[in-house]
C-alpha cells in the first residue's frame, strides 16, 4: 500500500472498555531502522510481517506519505536485528465506530499504561464518530508517535498524562 496517510489520535480512558466493542485483536511487535529524513519501520502481526516507510508529516501530524510492504516473517526477524532497540510491543483491538474502524493500541514493557487510539480518514476534513472511550486528541504530538516511544518510553514521563488515561499497570499485573 502506497499513498497519503491521513490520521487522528487520542488518547483512551482507562478501564478497557474498548475490549468490550473490539471485533479483533492482534499482538504487534516493529522496530524502527534509523534513517534521516523518514520513518523506516519493521513490524510483525500475529502471523504476517511488513516494511514500512514514511515520511514526515508537513502539517501537525494529520497526514503523510507512506509506502508499506508485505515481507515474510523470516525476513522481518533478520530485519529487526537491524533496529535500534528497544522493539515496541503492543496488543491492537479494532473498533468499529459509524463507518470508520479505530485502532486502539495497549502498550507493554517501558510503555505500559499506554493506550492510544487512532482514527484513519479519507481526507483532512472527514468526519467520524467518537466512541465514548476515547479521550484528548494527541495528533501531531511527537510523544505518542511509536518511533518516539521507542527513544523515549512512556514510563519516563506517564505523570504527565492525566490519570484518567493511564491504566494501572500494577492493578493489571496483579
Amino acid at each position: 500500500m502506497s499513498g497519503l496517510e491521513i490520521e487522528r489520535k487520542f488518547l483512551v480512558r482507562r478501564g478497557g472498555a474498548y475490549k468490550q466493542v473490539a471485533t479483533s485483536c492482534s499482538h504487534i511487535r516493529q522496530g524502527y531502522i534509523l534513517c534521516e529524513g523518514a520513518t523506516v519501520r519493521v513490524r510483525t502481526r500475529d502471523d504476517k510481517a511488513y516494511l514500512t516507510i514514511k515520511s514526515h508529516s508537513r502539517d501537525g501530524g494529520l497526514s503523510r506519505y507512506e509506502f508499506e510492504k508485505e515481507i515474510t516473517p523470516d525476513e522481518a526477524s533478520h530485519l529487526l536485528k537491524l533496529c535500534a532497540p528497544p522493539i515496541i510491543d503492543k496488543h491492537r483491538w479494532l473498533v468499529p465506530a459509524g463507518d470508520h474502524t479505530f485502532e486502539v493500541d495497549e502498550f507493554h514493557g517501558e510503555n505500559s499504561g499506554l493506550v492510544i487510539a487512532e482514527v484513519e480518514l479519507r481526507g483532512k476534513d472527514d468526519t467520524y464518530e467518537k466512541p465514548d472511550f476515547i479521550g484528548p486528541e494527541v495528533t501531531g504530538d511527537y510523544h505518542f508517535s511509536n518511533s518516539s516511544l521507542r527513544s523515549l518510553p512512556f514510563c519516563k514521563w506517564s505523570a504527565k498524562v492525566p490519570e484518567a488515561y493511564r491504566e494501572d499497570v500494577e492493578e493489571k499485573e496483579g
